[in-house]
């Protein structure tokens, strides 16, 4: 792993995004615990954000990372997040309640949280990137990054219109590498060509690569390690990686990562070859063959997301533990439902792949809302 920044000690960092809970709440003793131990073993580096754990995780942070131990041992990461800002002026107080709620004087990485195009215009507009460079020269931040969720060309746009970016967090694991929708291979590629340091996050795509359907761990079981080991470790192997994030939720997920990250080892050759099954098994699975162009979105008149709902329906079969329902709810919220599709046929005139939208249309509609 090439060493970016010198303060960071481990190329395994804590996401608080799935700390331990209890009845909605955030288990303290849990909490500190793993901390505890985490830092024990040598690893330093924490990632939190305002919304995480509906605006608890930054103040369990406070009581179980920074009033227990010294500014000087852990490096702590929070994010300018679009949902609690609507103009410049916002900004400051909120990143001041910020550094309040974590208990710290400064944060060693501050993100431009969730950036794709729209919020990219928003955060413009707002001067976000901009206010964050002045608290960096006023000595509040070390680092100013950015987290993305979107084409690698809008990366590409980002990177080239504020070049002082320092480090770039994108979602990159085996699965997602080269999905059209996200990217993760090209994004990668856009910050090697920028020569911007990358964070990794959904290393296991929320657990769904640790917890793989039975032809897929069938492979994991010979190559002999655990299934998060050769995700995690397959995301820490790229040269310009040097942290990945995992959200890690029970001291047994913290013992866990620690055994295999403490003394980083990358992939073999052989191991790489295992992953490269692991995607040939799970991409067997794909029921619809949406390669997620999105041509079929522009015209729909019921405004279905039509390549999401598909990749809801493919999600569920090929991850074991894959919460379809839950992210069916979320592409629907402000869109069409499946069901509401009036047959008219506009998608299939303009899908590349000539698939028969309104059929398959219908089937998601038969998995996910049977239960309405």
């Amino acid at each position: 792993m090439r060493q970016f920044f010198s303060e960071v000690k481990k190329n395994l960092g804590l996401g608080c995004m799935r700390l331990p809970n209890t009845d909605g709440n955030i288990d303290y003793t849990e909490t500190c615990k793993m901390v505890d131990k985490f830092l024990a073993e040598g690893f330093n580096y924490f990632d939190t954000a305002h919304g995480y754990h509906s605006g608890k995780s930054e103040i369990a942070v406070m009581e179980c990372l920074t009033k227990r131990h010294p500014r000087s041992s852990y490096i702590l990461t929070d994010k300018l997040t679009g949902n609690y800002f609507e103009k410049e002026e916002d900004i400051r107080p909120l990143f001041e309640s910020q550094l309040e709620a974590c208990g710290v004087e400064y944060f060693d990485f501050y993100l431009m949280h969730a950036q794709n195009a729209a919020l990219f215009e928003k955060f413009k507009r707002c001067r976000a990137y901009e206010t964050a460079f002045e608290l960096k020269k006023e000595g509040f931040i070390k680092h100013v990054g950015l987290s993305f969720h979107d084409k690698a060309a809008v990366l590409d746009q980002i990177l080239t219109e504020y070049p002082e970016i320092e480090a770039v967090q994108i979602q990159f694991n085996y699965i997602d590498y080269d999905d059209n929708r996200v990217q993760s291979k090209l994004c990668y590629e856009v910050c090697v060509k920028h020569n911007k340091p990358v964070i990794v996050m959904e290393p296991v795509k929320g657990g769904t690569l640790a917890s793989l359907i039975p032809e897929a761990q069938k492979i994991v079981d010979e190559m002999g390690d655990s299934a998060a080991s050769y995700a995690i470790r397959f995301a820490a192997s790229y040269d310009n990686v040097f942290m990945v994030l995992s959200g890690m939720s029970n001291m047994e997920q913290i013992e866990e990562n620690i055994s295999f990250m403490k003394d980083f080892v990358p992939l073999s050759a052989k191991e790489r070859k295992g992953i490269d099954k692991i995607v040939e098994v799970l991409n067997s699975m794909t029921v619809i063959p949406c390669t997620a162009c999105s041509y079929c979105v522009d015209d729909c008149p019921k405004r279905i997301a039509i390549p999401d709902l598909f990749r809801d329906m493919n999600n569920s079969s090929r991850y074991k533990n894959f919460s379809g329902d839950f992210y069916y709810g979320m592409h629907t919220k402000d869109r069409g439902k499946a069901s509401e599709c009036i047959k008219c046929g506009k998608c299939e005139k303009v899908c590349p792949q000539h698939l028969e939208v309104r059929k398959y249309l219908v089937d998601v509609a038969n998995q996910f809302e049977k239960k309405e």
